[in-house]
């Protein structure tokens, strides 16, 4: 039966062609359920033609940084009863917005600490008379205390 502009569903190879990804990850995307499908009788994988969008909400979703389970969280909050509109799409471009302005902001402070830190040349918090004299940060915990948000003790 050939499938017509008005079929509301597509197969998983057409959905893989029109989003330019892998029959395989458009699987992998469903069985995540990041994707919502149904099975024919025959038990192929069927997709609403919403799902071209949703793959590539999850593919520039990635490229940002977010997890699957991140994404899978986004994903939740569109309609599934109705393809998704443009208001649902603009909410989610606006969590988006807050959330890469964080990430600038936290990027510039982490900018800013490697500056001061690895900028006096030493790159060794034992013998940092300057950041970390002493060791001092040693007793705040693992890791470089100074860059995940510890304050070094007044001088």
């Amino acid at each position: 039966m050939k499938k017509t502009a008005r079929d509301p569903r597509i197969s998983i190879g057409e959905l893989a062609r029109r989003t330019g990804v892998a029959v395989s990850a458009v699987r992998f995307y469903d069985d995540k359920k990041l994707l919502p499908s149904v099975r024919s009788a025959g038990g192929k994988r069927l997709f609403p033609r919403s799902a071209i969008r949703r793959v590539s909400f999850i593919l520039i979703s990635q490229r940002l940084g977010y997890s699957l389970e991140e994404i899978a969280g986004l994903l939740s909050t569109l309609p599934d009863q109705r393809t998704p509109n443009k208001a649902d799409w603009q909410r989610l471009s606006r969590q988006f917005c807050v959330d890469i302005d964080d990430r600038i902001a936290r990027l510039t402070d982490l900018k800013n600490a490697l500056t001061g830190c690895i900028g006096c040349g030493c790159l060794s918090l034992q013998k940092c008379h300057i950041y970390n004299p002493s060791d001092s940060a040693a007793g705040q915990g693992n890791g470089p205390r100074y860059l995940m948000g510890d304050n070094p003790p007044e001088s």
